[in-house]
Parts: structure tokens; C-alpha cells; sequence
């Protein structure tokens, strides 16, 4: 096995995802092997713009970007749903531009001229048994990769998704969180894909889900980012000024969540699960029996097994994730589901990290 981790990452920037990409930016030991631009925050050319501009801030333009599909499963297949008009946004979440009030770059690298499903195949073709594949947007690209190549779960070490909401008030819908809410028939395809994967002993490991009632305990503070910049004055002026625009990002997004009765503060989802997968990829992967309820752990988190769905036809429900925590369906378990997370140690963990910088910086 490589002494690097190979990643390949699917976004929709987004300012946790800018967060993410920041993060990604500053390790040493990982190989990007790509990174999927997918429509969700913001359209499809918005967010590829985005994460151009953010890797050319950072001095990153060397990972390719991949363009993911405009338009979720369900525009794509039924007719009605295209003359319905354009998806959803969350552009009152993260800005028209979906940075808040960053202002990018002009890239000076094209997009990638592969699309982001066939990017994904690749990825994990060209590292079989290695990749970490890390979904903290929409999972639109996955599921038509997946269409592409059946047996493309066969390949992976391991999944983790940023999404859902389990018995937990959503934050797009009543009951549902933004990711799933985008395209609920990507999601389904890809739990069903990979953990049929599982159930048959191709894949060794289960997807992970970290859902909002877990990863909506790691807030982001105005003085803690304050913090980081300052102590991050030693660092190099490009790595000054992608924190000069992580902050003007992050000024919206507190503002946001203000705005919504959640404080002076940012829910930064994305960051954490880019983050768990890295670690839990660091630390070794020896694999365990997961059965229907039982309990697990993963860097700073600790988790529940269960059998896991997407509602596709509720007209109030449509994109809930539904856990069977008591094996009413009788199905395998599909997913290891974070249940908490320690807070307090990953973004002590972040900080320290976003100080650094990346590895190039003295």
C-alpha cells in the first residue's frame, strides 16, 4: 500500500467545503488524486469556479477538478421535474456566489476535460483497495459513476458521506439535511451499491454517514478564527491571504446562522468529516463484524451500525434518512452512522492545522 493516502473528494463550495479544501491543503501525506466540483450550494458552474479559485488561493491549481452534472438524478430522468425549473440553491446559506463575502482568483487552470463520474471511476481504478472516497456535497457524481461501473464499490477502502438527518429536525426541510435534499435518489443508489458491496465480502469496510444532529456540534466561533489568523502571522502571504478570504467567507456564514436563531456562530460540517477520513485512514483499517445497533469509534466521533434508506416519495418527507435501528427491515446493516463527535479536540485539532499551513509553508 502506498505510503500516502490517495483521496478523492466531491464538493459543492460552499464555505464549510471551503473549509475542507483548506484543511486538504495543509497535509503532507495525502495524494489528491481529484477533486468532483458537484452543483448544490450553488450551480454546477458556480461551484467549479469556486473550488478553481479556492485551490489557486491556497497554490493547489495542480489538483485536477472535475465538473460534475448540472443536474441532480431526478431533473436528469423525468421530464416534469426539468420543466420545473432550475434544482434549489442554498445561496441564503453561503451567498450568491456561494463564498460569502470572499472574493477568488481567476483560476489559472482549466477544469479537468473528465467529467466527474468517469473522474471518480478512475480514481479508484487507478488506486484499487487504497482510495478514500469523501462525499461532502451532493452524491450525484457517485451515483452515475456507479451507473457507469456496477462494480465500482469493489474498489474502495472506504466511503464517507457528509448528510442526513436521523430522528433530528433537518436544516433544508422539516426532517431533512441540505446533501440528501439535493438529489435523494443519488444517496439511495449509493448506500444500496455499497453496502450490497459489503454484505457480499468485496468491500471490507462500511460507508460512514456523519449526519447534522452529530456534525452540528462542531461550531466555528468568530474569536477562534480570529485566533487562527493571528496565529498564523508567521506563515507565508499566500497562505495569509486564503485565511484573509476564509474569513470574509466565514463572516457571512456566522451571519447566517445568526440569522436562523443558531447564534454568532458556523455549523462547519464539512471540515470534520474530510478530517475523520484522513485520520481513520492513518490509523489503520482492520475490519469488524458491524451488526444492527452496535457501537463503534472513529477519530474524535464514535458511531452506530444500522440499515440505512432515503425516503424518495413522502410530500413532507422526501430526502429523510431513515435508520432501522431495531431491524425491523431486516436488512443488512449498510452504513456506520456518527453518532457524536468530541468537539472540543477536532477543532483544537483544526486550529493547529489551518495555523500551519500547508506543508510549503516555512
Amino acid at each position: 500500500m502506498s505510503s500516502t493516502i490517495p483521496v478523492f473528494l466531491d464538493c459543492d463550495p460552499g464555505i464549510d467545503d471551503a473549509l475542507a479544501l483548506a484543511y486538504l491543503c495543509c497535509q503532507d501525506d495525502v495524494d489528491v488524486v481529484g477533486i468532483a466540483a458537484s452543483g448544490g450550494n450553488v450551480d454546477t458552474e458556480q461551484v467549479v469556479a469556486n473550488t478553481l479559485g479556492w485551490l489557486e488561493l491556497a497554490g493547489r491549481s495542480d489538483i485536477p477538478v472535475h465538473a460534475g452534472d448540472p443536474l441532480p438524478l431526478a431533473w436528469q430522468e423525468l421530464s416534469e421535474a426539468r420543466e420545473a425549473g432550475a434544482p434549489e440553491y442554498a445561496d441564503l446559506t453561503h451567498g450568491s456566489t456561494g463564498t460569502g463575502y470572499a472574493e477568488l482568483p481567476t483560476p489559472t487552470v482549466p477544469v479537468s476535460p473528465v467529467s466527474a463520474a468517469q473522474a471518480w471511476i478512475d480514481a479508484a481504478r487507478a488506486h484499487p483497495g487504497e482510495i478514500v472516497g469523501i462525499v461532502i456535497g451532493p452524491s450525484t457524481n457517485l451515483a452515475l459513476a456507479l451507473a457507469i461501473d456496477p462494480e465500482l464499490p469493489n474498489l474502495f477502502r472506504r466511503l464517507f458521506i457528509m448528510g442526513g438527518a436521523f430522528n433530528y429536525r433537518g436544516n433544508t426541510h422539516p426532517t431533512t439535511e441540505w446533501n440528501v435534499t439535493f438529489d435523494p435518489e443519488a444517496v439511495a443508489r449509493v448506500l444500496a451499491a455499497f453496502g450490497a458491496a459489503h454484505a457480499a465480502g468485496a468491500l471490507a469496510h462500511l460507508p460512514v454517514i456523519a449526519p447534522i444532529e452529530a456534525t452540528e456540534a462542531v461550531e466555528m466561533t468568530p474569536d477562534r478564527f480570529a485566533d487562527i489568523v493571528d496565529a498564523a502571522g508567521e506563515t507565508d502571504q499566500r497562505w495569509r491571504a486564503m485565511l484573509a478570504e476564509l474569513s470574509e467567507a466565514l463572516r457571512f456564514y456566522f451571519e447566517f446562522h445568526e440569522s436562523d436563531g443558531l447564534g454568532h456562530l458556523a455549523h462547519i460540517h464539512d471540515p470534520f468529516v474530510l478530517a475523520c477520513a484522513l485520520e481513520w485512514a492513518r490509523q489503520g483499517d482492520a475490519a469488524g463484524v458491524v451488526t444492527n445497533g452496535s457501537q463503534g469509534a472513529l477519530p474524535w466521533a464514535t458511531t452506530l451500525g444500522a440499515p440505512v434508506d432515503v425516503e424518495l416519495t413522502g410530500t413532507l418527507t422526501r430526502g429523510e434518512t431513515i435508520a432501522d435501528w431495531l431491524g425491523r427491515w431486516g436488512r443488512d446493516v449498510n452504513a456506520e452512522i456518527v453518532r457524536s463527535i468530541d468537539s472540543s479536540a477536532f477543532l483544537d485539532h483544526l486550529s493547529t492545522t489551518l495555523v500551519k499551513g500547508p506543508p510549503d509553508t516555512p
